[in-house]
């Protein structure tokens, strides 16, 4: 009778299924030889087969328990990670913690069991050690080279006929990576039967068809990432080695481990043993550290020379390239090489499925120790190679970083410079990365290369004097006597001086400086090789940009939106997105200065795509793009939007830095308080720059005409035309202001001489139409001449009304609502004005604000009067009632006549726009 049987018949359940239980005296191998020695003869180490101890101080991780638990419920649990990364002490927990289905059969593999003979005697061995029998048809593997097919089959058989499942745990099997003994692993779970549950452990994946496995849902994985320790369990992990007053070190920890279970439980150990374990988290060197020892002894000693080679070589990287590292090694066999790191967790893990791999942070560093202990002086050579080698293949942020890591400044600057690469540092998705990388350079590096690099990122910081400084610097050096400066170096200058702008003098300088060096700029590009300046589309894309900017500085608002948007056009490569952001948003700017709200918003909305998009950083140009929006929302007389688009631009890069960007700011600010009918307030948000010092003749225009408008708000045209005399004449927008100055201050003659030089110009925009028609009706009441008001108030309206713009009707003062009141058919025709839809990036919603100078399209009887008065009594409208004799019903009737009149929902405000009617 088999064993198996006799077993059963003995306990009287009669069931002969039932996994028997014997002692391992009992056990004997094929032909009588005893199980416990290999077919090597040698005998089986009984260690092997003990679930290893688990640390008294180790973190139980329910989480990954109950992983493996949910994963023995299916045939194969696979636990793969890097040294160290706690898959042993996992597997054991949950081996001694009485989860699994059945028995728990422990085998750790080693070296020495490579032989498939040798394995299988293990296997078996370890079953029947944890008291799993199987009966003696099985046997044992009679060699150590093979192992018989039908050995496999008659123990899956006998596997299959087992009452309980039984769960088999192979630890190290990275130890026996041979084809043999994994392909009979498959053979025996594919033939086993939903009784053997196999829960492999391994520092890389077995050479089993896993793909399959994965294919028909019968693996469950527990990798590397899911074996890091989370923030809660870094903060058990301290707490248990007495360290529970410093988690606020556990983040530090993390970053420098990225949760690596062994490197946790060794910092947590020296930092019992350091005077200050906070300062330790903080700072701590690996290359002081038991970590040194644990990564190089356990790890990198573990390697091939090659291997070793390639790992010390490409630990100079953030990220390594199989074909830089061939470069780095002088070698052609690093694809191989990583490919084997990868797959065997050693701390090397490929990226995004790309051919780059990145090092773990800790690893990096014990190799860079290791490197410039056994080899001092090589590895800034390493850091030049792997420069040149990163900036040819388009990585220029990167080359530059490990130019700069060798201390190379010369070769940095010299390859920015020379191979046109310098209009990176301004525009495109590397610029705020570059500059970071040469702001660590000294300043007192010779040539005009570092001169020049220097300059750019001075600019790039909105440092436009510094840039000058150093541009003159440059200049100096490629003037020097004997000095053949290269056509690179000059057209870089000159790009610089461009975009660095010229110092505020007159109109005339400013814009005639700014075309005269795009003139030469264009000139010098043109000296150089084409294809070189073809590759390189950010440089015209700055030139471009540069020299809208100068005319819009200087004064000359329709050729600067001609420039942009011929930079506009220019941007098609990805590197000027940046530049193309920056004009759009200019050019939305200037083109809601003009009335053309709807093309302003549009570019605008544009622009800030472009920001939003994540191939692009945040640029230094995108308040100017919130101001545009902010300048259309106050035009529509939607106050809230204009508001918020305001604070985003105050708050963005270049507020604060950019003269046009502040001065319109200003402005905005400024005509929002009117708005809200403060003057004072309006005349103090201009007054920041009139103490910022001499402005270009663009800004200083800008906030002359908006410091009238404020002024004529504060009833004294008198000092309205003086601050738009202090700004100098010129200009469609400066002459309209000083047109309604002059009216204000009655002087018709002269206003309507002024407003004779405005008639008829092909070129104006809408804004400019709307304020001529509105002058000559502001013009024509003054005469007493209502119907000529009226009409001209009509086409003032209708031109208005495609873009919808709301503000000049409601700043040009009482007597638009006056014409109103006395002509109910066109106010009602142009109903539009009252209503205030707000747009918020697109979108309609309802505002709810009202303009802010009295809208009143009927007058107020005696009788609404009268109520009127009794409310700003704060009288009740029972007591309204009382006093004026009246029922209360009427009272309510004259109250809604009134707030529909005064166009409010509230007596609060009814009173409130009366008293600015002067009606109270």
């Amino acid at each position: 009778m088999p064993r198996s049987t006799a077993s059963a018949a003995a306990a009287g359940d009669g069931e002969s299924a039932l996994p028997a239980l014997r002692p391992r005296a009992a056990v004997s191998g094929r032909g009588g030889a005893p199980a416990h020695l290999a077919p090597t003869g040698d005998p089986l180490l009984a260690a092997k087969f003990s679930v290893p101890s688990v640390p008294r101080k180790a973190i139980r991780r329910q989480r990954l328990l109950d992983r493996l638990t949910e994963g023995t419920a299916g045939p194969l649990t696979l636990i793969t990670g890097p040294a160290g990364a706690g898959k042993t002490t996992l597997a054991a927990s949950w081996a001694r913690g009485g989860s699994a289905p059945g028995p728990v059969a422990w085998l750790t593999a080693e070296q020495d069991d490579r032989a498939p003979g040798v394995f299988w005697t293990y296997v078996l061995e370890a079953l029947n050690h944890h008291q799993v029998v199987l009966p003696d048809e099985v046997g044992q593997p009679g060699s150590a080279d093979r192992v018989d097919h039908s050995l496999l089959a008659r123990l899956a058989s006998a596997l299959a006929q087992l009452r309980r499942p039984v769960v088999l745990v192979i630890d190290g099997l990275e130890h026996v990576p041979v084809r043999a003994v994994t392909s009979g692993l498959d053979f025996v779970l594919n033939h086993a039967g939903p009784q053997l549950r196999l829960v492999l452990v391994s520092r890389v994946d077995p050479l089993l068809p896993l793909h399959r496995y994965r294919a028909d849902g019968r693996i469950r994985e527990i990798r590397g990432p899911d074996l890091a320790f989370t923030r809660q369990e870094a903060a058990r992990l301290l707490r248990g080695h007495g360290l529970g007053g410093h988690e606020e070190s556990v983040d530090a920890l993390l970053a420098r481990t990225e949760g690596w279970a062994a490197g946790l439980r060794l910092c947590a150990l020296e930092m019992q043993r350091a005077d200050d374990p906070a300062e330790f988290a903080r700072s701590f060197a690996a290359s002081q550290s038991a970590l040194a020892d644990y990564l190089l002894t356990e790890v990198f000693a573990a390697q091939p020379a090659a291997t070793q080679e390639l790992l010390m070589r490409g630990s100079i990287l953030d990220r390594v390239h199989p074909d830089l590292a061939n470069v780095l090694t002088e070698r052609e066999d690093a694809e191989w090489i990583l490919a084997e790191l990868t797959r065997a967790h050693l701390f090397v893990e490929p990226i995004d499925s790309t051919p780059w791999c990145r090092y773990q942070p800790l690893f990096s560093e014990v190799l860079r120790m290791h490197l410039r202990h056994h080899r001092p002086g090589l590895e800034p050579r390493l850091r030049r190679r792997a420069a040149t080698w990163l900036a040819d293949t388009g990585r220029l942020a990167e080359g530059m970083e490990q130019a700069a890591a060798a201390a190379d400044w010369e070769w940095a600057c010299t390859r920015m410079v020379g191979r046109l690469e310098i209009g990176h540092l301004l525009t495109g998705p590397e610029a705020a990365r570059l500059e970071r990388v040469f702001s660590a350079m000294p300043g007192d590096l010779p040539g005009a290369a570092p001169a020049l690099v220097a300059a750019a990122c001075a600019l790039a910081r909105y440092d436009t004097a510094g840039c000058r400084a150093r541009l003159d610097r440059a200049e100096d050096a490629l003037r020097k006597p004997g000095a053949r400066p290269a056509p690179e170096a000059r057209l870089a200058a000159a790009l610089l001086r461009l975009l660095a702008g010229a110092p505020a003098q007159g109109g005339d300088d400013v814009c005639g400086t700014a075309e005269s060096v795009a003139r030469r700029t264009r000139e010098l590009a043109e000296r150089l090789p084409r294809p070189l300046v073809e590759a390189h589309q950010e440089i015209e894309a700055l030139r471009r940009y540069g020299l809208a900017c100068g005319l819009q500085l200087g004064g000359r608002p329709d050729e600067a939106m001609a420039a942009f948007d011929h930079a506009v056009e220019g941007c098609t490569a990805e590197v000027t997105r940046t530049v193309r952001q920056g004009s759009l948003g200019r050019l939305a700017l200037m083109e809601s200065e003009r009335g053309e709200l709807s093309r302003a918003e549009k570019h605008a909305l544009l622009a800030l795509e472009l920001v939003g998009d994540r191939s692009v950083p945040p640029t230094p140009w995108s308040g100017i793009s919130h101001l545009a929006l902010a300048a259309v929302a106050l035009e529509r007389g939607e106050l809230r939007a204009a508001r918020r688009r305001l604070d985003l631009a105050a708050a963005s890069p270049d507020a604060g830095h950019d003269p046009v960007t502040d001065a319109e700011i200003a402005v905005v600010r400024s005509r929002l308080e009117l708005a809200h009918g403060r003057w004072q307030a309006a005349l103090a948000a201009l007054k920041g720059d009139t103490d910022a010092g001499p402005l270009a003749p663009g800004p200083a225009q800008r906030l002359a005409i908006a410091r009238s408008a404020a002024q004529l708000a504060r009833g004294d045209p008198e000092s309205a035309i003086a601050a738009l005399a202090e700004s100098g004449g010129g200009g469609a927008a400066h002459t309209l202001a000083l047109v309604q100055a002059r009216l204000a201050a009655g002087d018709l003659d002269r206003a309507l001489d002024l407003l004779a030089s405005l008639d008829r110009r092909p070129d104006a925009g809408t804004a400019e139409q709307i304020r001529v028609l509105l002058l000559r009706s502001r013009a024509a009441a003054l005469a007493q001449d209502t119907d000529t008001a009226c009409r001209l108030l009509h086409d003032a309206l209708a031109t208005a009304r495609p873009e919808r713009a709301r503000r000049p009707f409601t700043e040009a003062g009482p007597w638009v609502w006056h014409l109103l009141a006395q002509r109910p058919e066109l106010a009602t025709r142009h109903a539009w004005l009252l209503d205030r839809p707000a747009r918020v990036n697109g979108t309609s919603r309802t505002d709810g604000g009202r303009p802010s100078t009295p809208v009143m399209v009927e007058t107020l009887t005696d009788r609404e009067r009268e109520v009127l008065r009794h409310g700003a009594e704060l009288l009740s409208t029972e007591e309204i009632a009382e006093a004026m004799y009246l029922s209360v019903n009427t009272v309510k009737t004259h109250l809604r006549s009134i707030y529909r009149k005064l166009t409010v929902s509230r007596r609060a405000d009814a009173v409130r726009r009366a008293r600015e009617l002067h009606l109270l």
